[in-house]
């Protein structure tokens, strides 16, 4: 909550991007669909977080990977979705997202009890003949559900650290640790150490996925900010959807949903 009162506040001082005069139709159209009226400040942190990824983020990412054969991440993987499926479950509820909510609670008690502690995905099996057979991993964040209730998304916003955001998704972002039930579980003293610990893990281990898929959107940008900014909305209107909108590749820093899926591989680079 800091953090974002922190952005709110840099926001508020930070020049906007200059409207097109009102007789360039063509301009103003262009404007409004972007809809990101704090376009210097927020490519001033796209620059910053491009720094800290390729200071920080990236060399760890590929010590990571290099570290631990794909199995031990694919447990990794396993185990932090499975600490997030709680409050998947709770935003599916909210979303009168029945099926999808038995899906979470099926797939957190399989792979609680069965995994065990979610260190294997058995909830979404490994049967040839049969793809559907398995409850397949889909994600849920306050953001969606706020959007599924009409919260309009405001004005795009690059967030330091967490990457492309909007008012909506960066007000979840900062409330969606309440939600998540797990969280509870945790003794108070180590509450935020635990979700923090959790959200850096997650991190490295999706910006481990998505190295190459990352650099080759970098490099086949004209402008990669505007890009970026372009493909974070597909992304989450996919996500809102449920994935029943057209297919979108975007990269997203914070999760990769399914490795042989180049759609969500690409999507796993950009929510850092």
């Amino acid at each position: 909550m800091i953090a974002l009162a922190g952005v709110i506040a840099l926001t508020a001082l930070a020049g906007c991007a200059t409207p097109p005069p009102a007789d360039d139709k063509e301009a103003v159209a262009a404007f409004k669909e972007d809809n990101d009226p704090l376009e210097p400040l927020n490519r001033y942190l796209f620059e910053v977080n491009r720094g800290l990824d390729h200071l920080l983020l990236r060399p760890v990412a590929e010590i990571y990977r290099g570290a631990l054969p794909d199995g031990a991440r694919n447990s990794v993987r396993s185990v932090v979705d499975n600490l997030e499926t709680p409050g998947i479950f709770v935003h599916d509820i909210l979303q009168g997202e029945i099926d999808r909510a038995s899906d979470s609670f099926g797939r957190f008690t399989t792979n609680t009890f069965y995994g065990p502690g979610g260190l294997n995905d058995v909830a979404a099996g490994d049967n040839p003949k049969n793809p559907d057979a398995g409850i397949p991993y889909h994600g849920e964040d306050l953001g969606q559900t706020m959007a599924v209730w009409g919260v309009g998304p405001g004005p795009y916003l690059m967030l330091p650290v967490l990457g492309p955001s909007n008012v909506r998704d960066a007000l979840g972002s900062a409330l969606n640790f309440y939600i998540n039930p797990i969280n509870y579980i945790v003794p108070n003293e180590h509450r935020s150490g635990f979700s923090i610990a959790r959200t850096v893990v997650k991190g490295i281990d999706t910006r481990s996925r998505s190295i190459e898929t990352f650099d080759e959107i970098e490099r086949g940008s004209i402008d990669f900010y505007a890009t970026v900014r372009s493909l974070y909305r597909q992304y989450r209107a996919s996500e809102i959807a449920n994935g029943r909108g057209p297919a979108n590749p975007l990269p997203e820093m914070s999760q990769e949903l399914e490795e042989d899926n180049k759609a969500e591989r690409v999507s796993s680079v950009v929510k850092k």
